[in-house]
Order: structure tokens, then sequence, then C-alpha cells
């Protein structure tokens, strides 16, 4: 398997002049998923959790709703020009094998629809609509996710250049986290884990994102069942209104005790709101 990180020389300049050296980068490959030998789709990933991946992106995108109608995967024969596999192109054996779309994906397509195409599009396609309660976390476990999402990014020390989704508990627990240079990628990866540890639909964990929450991962928690995403930076408009459509807590710049939240804000306690609970 390829690694994670790769070094590459560069020329350093800074006011105390410049030296040349080795800087650690980030990987990025092409994987191809390929549905029974036919080609799905091209994606651009760090290498790693490939399988946890393609559970996720297939979940993401209706296509199975259970590890189990998944009844094989396994890398194809690709050499690089020095003959070692690439491990780059992934064959799927669904146990109900489904056509391949020949459409453009709803995660990638999203911007050439209409925003209410994309909300109801969505909406109708989930096969986990969220409850109507979910569960509710306390501001004071909420505030200490981003931090432990960054304590377990060991790419991101090395590279500073990956982003990085985390499952947690409501009570602040991280079960899962994942790295990928791809935002989306990250989060199909933390969501295939989850579906082959059979957590899925997640109704009672919190998805949390190290950048902005854009619609698609919006798209792809509500797909999975997960009632509350928090992201470190910005929400775009149309992530908002899928949020409040699906019943979704959607939480932006999330960072330390400050925080805005965009839908359903029931599901987020205060602090001071706890402790009278326990008076």
């Amino acid at each position: 398997m390829s690694r994670v990180t790769a070094r590459r020389r560069m020329r350093r300049i800074s006011p105390a002049g410049e030296v040349q050296r080795p800087d650690t980068l980030a990987v990025e490959e092409p994987l191809e998923i390929r549905i029974g030998g036919q080609s799905l789709m091209v994606t651009m990933r760090t290498p790693g959790n490939d399988i946890d991946l393609v559970h996720g992106f297939l979940l993401s995108e209706g296509m199975i709703g259970d590890a189990d109608e998944i009844a094989a995967a396994r890398y194809c024969a690709g050499t690089d020009d020095e003959g070692r596999n690439t491990y780059n192109v992934l064959d799927l054996t669904l146990r109900n094998p489904v056509p391949v779309p020949t459409r453009s994906f709803l995660t990638t397509g999203a911007c050439g629809l209409c925003g209410k195409t994309a909300l109801d599009e969505v909406r109708t396609r989930t096969r986990f609509p969220l409850p109507a309660e979910g569960p509710v976390v306390d501001t004071r476990a909420l505030a200490t996710m981003p931090d432990t999402l960054r304590g377990r990014q060991s790419v991101f020390d090395a590279t500073g250049g990956i982003h990085a989704a985390g499952l947690f508990t409501a009570d602040g627990a991280a079960l899962a986290v994942r790295e990928d240079i791809g935002r989306h990628n990250a989060v199909d990866k933390v969501i295939g884990w989850a579906l082959r540890e059979n957590l899925i639909p997640a109704h009672d964990l919190v998805l949390i994102v190290s950048g902005r929450a854009s619609f698609e991962l919006v798209q792809k928690a509500v797909m999975a069942g997960i009632p509350m995403l928090g992201a470190v930076s910005a929400p775009s408009s149309l992530a908002v209104d899928l949020a409040a459509e699906s019943g979704l807590t959607l939480v932006g710049f999330l960072r330390g005790e400050t925080m805005n939240v965009y839908s359903r804000p029931e599901r987020v306690r205060l602090e001071s709101e706890a402790a009278a609970q326990l008076v």
C-alpha cells in the first residue's frame, strides 16, 4: 500500500535567508472504484482506509444501506513504472447487483442543481431519516471534540495539508478519526468505518470535521443518520438549508467555548443548563 506521506525537495525562503531541504507532503493519488468490473468513479484521495472510503461513499450515494450488501472488495492488478502494485483500483462485488449510475453523483454534482432540487433529492433518498429528538450534547463536551480530533491528526502534524473527520459519542469520546487530502473522503472513511461496525444509522453520534461544512458533508451525515455535525470553520448557505430541512443540528465555527448553532439548537445544551439539572 502506498504511503500517506512523501518527501520532496524544496527551497525555503525566510527573512533569515534560504535553505534547500526535503519537505513532507500528504500523498494524493487516484482511486478508481469499480462495481462488478465496471468503472463507477475516480476520486483523488490519500491512500489508506480505502475499504472504509468506498463503504461510506456508496452509503452516501444511496447505493447500499448495510455493509453486508458488499460481498467482496479486491484491489485490481495495476503497477507503477517500477512494477509495484499501486493499489489504486478497487473492484466491488455487490450481493444484489445494481446498474452502475451514468449520472453525476449528488456529492459532486450538487452545484449543478438548484437549491430546492438538491434538498429534495437528499431527503427522498436517505434510508435513515433523522430522529425527531436525537442526542443532547453539552457545550462543554462539544467544545472538546475539535481538540480531540486535532490531537489524532498525525498526518496533519507531519504535512500541514490534510483534512480530518471524527465520530464522537455525545459525551465527547472519539470512536474513529480519519484523515484525507479531501474533506469529503475523510467523512466517507469514518462513515464507512461506522457502517462496517454496524453503527449505522448513527442516531446517537456526532460528526466533527476539521474545516468548513459544505452541502456535501451535511448530505453525507444525513444519509448516514447522523443527527449532529460540527465544523471548525463556516457552513455554506445550502448546507444550513439542508440541515434545517433534514432535522440535523449544524454547528459552525466550533472553536473552544464559542460556536454558532445554525439549526435544531435544542440538541445543544448550555453548561449552565446541564448544571441546573443536577441540582
